[in-house]
């Protein structure tokens, strides 16, 4: 086998069982940097030998007994650490069994959950939960990180240094919480895989609006907890939701890269293959117990991809379930969708309403899709002077280029 080669099969390899691997160690050895440096070594361990030796059978199992040799060598070798893994050890046998295996063929334990439930811990920043996730959970490199979020290397490398270090300062476990915890911290986690996906789907700043590759990470993450925790109906929901709305991205940028919004879409080029799976989800995600936010936000975009064109949206269905999600998560964004519903269902004026009396909140002040939601309800009423400040105000917050193209073009008709 050529060098490149196994660069190539170690790479793959590593992306997919990153996770695993460092859960595995992690509870094992009760160190993230540890965990870190040691599977590492193990990646370079597998750069000198499967060129020689050929791949193995079992590529993760190799790569997870050779990271383990060395870091017990290491701990070992490390006076600081001796009487430490001496407690590891019985820390390690009076633990509770591994995770039992998921019928992969591998013999290392998935126990990712315990890796998600510490990367999305509530004492950590929003920022370091979201940073940590795609360190650990997702295998990307922090370069990587880096330029998904468009900060400097130095930055990213500060703020995943500094969520470790509080992880082992504020010694917080490497665990899943028991029933008593889990709803709320469930949600947590899953809030930070959605922040994922909203950054693929919709970018915050720079010259793209979608980052592809984000919002499949997301996916990816959600698909692991939905086979870690099968009877969690709103992981269920997540999952579908973001297929639901990845189904659209071909549709959703031209040729050139401009936004393409829904009413304009081209609707034969979204993938109906992921539709069709995130259909599927939603049913299980709405039954069995009370709903959650994300199952409803699920049958929304459930609805938006079932309608031939906006005209033919079941408005009035969409509606009523905004007034379920705002009973259960109220807050101005989910007001403000509402809104837009409420003027596809009702007219524009009723919907201009709504959004005048959301005017003072400021979450939306500068938030740019309240303002364009205003410009179009202003445009169709013909109150063009309105429209144009309305859209200008966008503009000046709008974070990619191709939001501002399309609001400059909006302007130009105004």
């Amino acid at each position: 086998m050529t060098d490149g080669r196994a660069a190539t099969a170690v790479e793959a390899v590593f992306r997919e069982e990153r996770g695993r691997l460092l859960a595995a160690l992690v509870r094992r050895f009760g160190d993230l940097d540890l965990a870190e440096e040691v599977t590492a070594e193990a990646i370079e361990a597998a750069l000198v030998h499967w060129p020689v030796n050929g791949v193995p059978p079992n590529p993760g199992a190799w790569l997870a007994t050779t990271a383990r040799r060395k870091a017990v060598d290491r701990l070992r070798r490390d006076t600081a650490y001796a009487a430490r893994l001496a407690i590891l050890q019985v820390e390690a046998e009076r633990a509770p069994p591994p995770a039992p295996e998921t019928g992969d063929g591998d013999d290392l334990p998935d126990e990712r959950l315990l890796l998600f439930f510490t990367c999305g811990h509530p004492a950590l920043p929003a920022e370091d939960r979201v940073a940590l996730s795609l360190r650990c959970l997702a295998g990307l490199t922090t370069p990587e990180v880096a330029r998904a979020f468009l900060v400097p290397v130095a930055t990213m490398a500060k703020r995943i240094v500094r969520a470790k270090k509080k992880i082992r300062e504020a010694r917080i476990p490497f665990r899943v919480p028991g029933p008593d915890e889990r709803p709320e911290r469930l949600a947590g986690v899953l809030q930070v895989v959605y922040s994922i996906f909203t950054e693929g789907y919709v970018a915050s700043s720079g010259s793209d609006l979608q980052r592809p590759d984000l919002a499949e990470e997301a996916i990816r993450l959600a698909r692991i907890l939905r086979r870690l925790l099968p009877a969690e109906r709103e992981v269920c929901g997540l999952l579908a939701l973001m297929l639901l709305v990845h189904a659209r991205r071909d549709a959703r940028t031209a040729p050139g890269g401009g936004l393409v919004l829904l009413a304009d879409q081209d609707r034969g080029r979204w993938d109906r293959t992921m539709i069709e799976e995130g259909l599927a989800l939603v049913p299980v995600a709405l039954t069995g117990g009370p709903v959650g936010p994300y199952g409803v936000q699920a049958a929304i975009a459930a609805l938006h991809d079932e309608a031939a064109d906006v005209t033919t949206t079941d408005w009035p269905q969409i509606v009523a379930l905004y007034d379920v999600l705002s009973s259960l998560t109220p807050s101005p964004i989910v007001a403000l969708n509402r809104a837009v519903a409420v003027a596809m269902r009702d007219g524009p004026q009723a919907g201009l309403a709504l959004l005048e009396q959301l005017a003072d909140e400021p979450q939306l002040r500068d938030h740019h899709p309240f303002h364009v939601a205003c410009a179009d309800l202003l445009s169709r009423l013909g109150r063009d002077a309105e429209a144009a400040a309305a859209y200008r105000r966008a503009l000046d917050l709008a974070g990619t280029e191709p939001e501002r193209a399309h609001l400059r073009r909006k302007l130009a008709l105004e």
